[in-house]
């Protein structure tokens, strides 16, 4: 079942949530309804892998806990904030979060450059999903417990013409 409440309109938030399950299609399908259609596809891979995270690896795909996501446009950046219902994760150790710690050395992420090769082997499948992650969000944050995902997406704006 999906429960759907309040469209995002100004500051306010909408909310979707739903029994966890990887059958996405109509979830994506709401989340990027108001989505300008050059940026739905790659919205779309990145939505698409943090719900999954959320409903297999966060709630082990019980099918009695949710997944929860928030969205709403604020200043030209559209967010998600996907919760679920499992007993988090070490942030800090999360494999293929490169961008945990600002001050840390990561490695260079080339477009030619595999990111997974910096995991370890038994690490770097479920890595790869947090490298698409940090590759198609402008912020990517977790809570303290690693139960919550925020993401965000600025939206691509013209430059303005400049009067004299």
């Amino acid at each position: 079942m999906i429960t759907i409440s309040l469209r995002p309109v100004g500051r306010n938030w909408g909310t979707i949530s739903f029994a966890s399950t990887l059958y996405l299609c109509p979830i994506l399908d709401l989340l990027l309804a108001e989505i300008p259609a050059k940026m739905q596809a790659e919205l779309r891979l990145g939505l698409q892998e943090a719900l999954v995270n959320a409903a297999k690896h966060g709630n082990n795909l019980d099918p009695s806990k949710k997944v929860i996501v928030r969205f709403s446009l604020i200043d030209n950046q559209y967010w998600w904030v996907i919760s679920d219902q499992g007993g988090g994760f070490d942030v800090k150790s999360a494999p293929g979060n490169l961008n945990t710690d600002p001050f840390e050395t990561s490695p260079d992420l080339s477009s030619d450059t595999d990111p997974t090769e910096y995991l370890p082997p038994d690490e770097a499948e479920s890595g790869r999903g947090l490298c698409i992650l940090h590759q198609i969000f402008d912020q990517v944050e977790w809570n303290r417990k690693g139960t919550e995902l925020r993401l965000c997406k600025q939206m691509e704006t013209r430059p303005r013409l400049l009067r004299k």
